[in-house]
């Protein structure tokens, strides 16, 4: 029997499948509607108009703020423009006071990941009288009144199909996640062509941040078929398509194959989410300042070789996929990276080497990402492939 099929036993009823994995219950969320296709962002209006929508808050960041006219959306549009690299409490709190004025029916997240986060958090506080800090945690926020698209500008994230947001407290210098089924868009539109002006750097750094919501999820203790599906497909479209866009951004193809390889990248995230890459990488942000793709490609070749050896079918797996040298993985993989263009020292970013130690201990903090890494990773070992990436 091929892996993956249902047989039946001699009363009829499903045998039990001998594949490892398929056993654990899992699942699986979608946006309600997705629309994918360049020249696609119109629809959002078109949308709009059909559920009677005439009052809507869009939340990006400036650049993005001169092109929600591209969203064909009517009526009133109060346009918050003021999202943050790597959104704070204060930059929340901001959004909220704006969101409550406008009381829209319908909230868009339009840009990045920061921008899309914070719209599922505004769409489920607006109307709620409690804390951020009550709400950290699953299923604790929501229900929402309001109707809410995702409408990605970028390849990386795929926020636009996930249930989870992630802020960063200043107090605790840390991203806190909320979770909720109450923050899952209504409707996702993934139009490639938004994403053509990214320039190369932002376009490498984002890439690879998909390919390792893809690589963490296939190879994390949670790993299911079901996601690995979508995983395997993510990581094999990124080893096809990164380059060409990053060399030619006006590549229609290319862009489409990594805007799919983003949203097959959160399709990851919400069942079995991220392990050590992401949470060695949370610190180059909150604490460093360093934008969320570019820290998470600096760390992917260190993970992904730190994991090899308690994931070694799965890492030849992702070897094959990007046409990495599975003989000297961490080479290869540092070797793929620097040839998009990106950045891989730290100490090139402005990474003070006092600082090594004291983000170790943050990122060791992370254990709802650290306890499903393949392998288990203590302070010492990030503090190691910090070292090793400086």
């Amino acid at each position: 029997m091929s892996a993956g099929l249902i047989s039946a036993t001699s009363d009829g009823a499903p045998a039990p499948l001998p594949v490892e994995g398929w056993s654990r219950p899992l699942t699986v969320l979608r946006p309600h509607r997705i629309e994918f296709g360049p020249g696609k962002a119109a629809f959002a209006g078109e949308w709009a108009a059909g559920h009677g929508v005439t009052r809507t808050l869009v939340i990006c960041d400036a650049f993005n703020a001169a092109r929600v006219g591209l969203l064909g959306i009517e009526g009133e549009v109060v346009v918050f423009s003021e999202v943050k690299p790597e959104p704070d409490l204060p930059n929340l709190e901001k959004l909220l006071a704006v969101a409550r004025a406008a009381d829209a029916q319908m909230i868009v997240g339009f840009g990045g990941g920061s921008a899309m986060d914070i719209a599922k958090l505004a769409a489920v506080m607006v109307d709620d009288t409690r804390s951020f800090h009550e709400l950290v945690g699953a299923h604790k926020a929501g229900p929402r009144r309001t109707r809410l698209i995702q409408i990605p500008t970028t390849a990386g994230t795929g926020s636009e199909a996930g249930t989870r947001a992630l802020v960063t407290d200043p107090a605790s210098v840390s991203k806190l996640a909320v979770e909720s089924n109450h923050m899952l868009a209504d409707l996702a539109i993934i139009d490639p062509a938004l994403t053509m002006t990214v320039p190369p750097a932002v376009t490498a750094a984002t890439g690879i941040d998909a390919l390792a919501h893809c690589v963490e999820s296939f190879t994390s203790k949670r790993a299911h078929p079901i996601i690995d599906m979508y995983a395997r497909e993510g990581i094999a479209l990124v080893g096809k398509y990164l380059g060409r866009a990053v060399a030619d951004g006006g590549d229609v193809e290319a862009r489409s194959g990594l805007a799919l390889a983003s949203l097959y990248g959160g399709f990851c995230l919400g069942p079995v989410n991220t392990t050590a890459g992401h949470a060695v990488s949370y610190p180059l942000g909150t604490r460093q300042k360093i934008a969320h793709g570019l820290a998470n490609a600096v760390i992917f070749p260190h993970t992904l070789a730190f994991n090899a050896p308690q994931a070694r079918q799965k890492t030849a797996e992702v070897a094959e996929l990007l046409g990495l040298d599975p003989t000297r993985l961490l080479e290869s993989a540092r070797d793929f990276c620097a040839g998009l263009g990106v950045e891989m020292r730290l100490s090139k970013l402005g990474v003070p080497e006092g600082d090594l130690a004291i983000m170790a201990e943050e990122a060791a903090q992370i254990r709802r990402l650290l306890d499903f890494n393949p392998r288990p990773v203590d302070k010492d070992d990030i503090l190691a492939m910090y070292r090793a990436a400086y």
